[in-house]
């Protein structure tokens, strides 16, 4: 690989390169050399950012956590509007897209990705399903607010049971998500009975 190739956003250009290369190859297939490989830059240029390897995959994950942050923003303001149905089940299909889906067995592949990601973000819960997790805890505790969640409603059992299943659904994409029919119905079943 030429050592002359200049990567204008190096960071944003490396972590792009690692979603690729994730989604087409899976954990196992993500390296140093087949990110630099898919950036068509030299191994160096990784190294040059990141200390290591292992740094690079928490900066990658801390990233596109912070992204979820913005898609959960925009749940939290779609309360009072549309049908919660509606809003759930779009929510889940941002929140489990292809690449946060692809990133939640690499944080459970890396033994030290892992231990990176509690020194960064305190408080457990795995990176990506703990935005999830706050996204729709946030979102069920405005709607209870304006009423169209029953007052008594467990809002953390609905958000385990809608992040839980939402993941198992998403998780097997091999012939591609679930259809949105798919999603509504298993969310419209989970809120069945904290509806008004």
């Amino acid at each position: 690989m030429p050592t002359g190739v200049h990567l204008r956003d190096a960071r944003r250009q490396l972590f792009e390169a690692a979603e690729r290369v994730l989604l087409r190859d899976g954990p196992n297939g993500l390296t140093s050399r087949a990110v630099t490989d898919e950036a068509g830059c030299a191994k160096g240029v990784l190294h040059r950012h990141f200390p290591n390897f292992d740094a690079f995959l928490t900066d990658l994950v801390l990233d596109r956590a912070a992204q979820l942050e913005t898609q959960a923003s925009a749940l939290r303001e779609s309360a009072g509007t549309g049908t919660v149905a509606g809003n759930l089940t779009s929510a889940l299909t941002t929140l489990f897209g292809p690449v946060p889906v692809a990133i939640i067995p690499l944080i459970t592949f890396r033994d030290e990705l892992r231990a990176r990601l509690r020194q960064a973000m305190p408080g457990g819960g795995i990176a990506i399903l703990s935005q999830a997790t706050a996204a729709i805890s946030a979102y069920l505790t405005e709607e209870r607010e304006l009423g169209r969640i029953a007052a008594d409603a467990d809002i953390d059992s609905l958000t385990l049971s809608l992040v839980g299943g939402g993941h198992l659904l998403f998780a097997d994409r091999d012939p591609g998500p679930p259809a949105t029919a798919v999603v509504d119905r298993f969310v419209t079943a989970v809120i069945a009975d904290a509806g008004r």
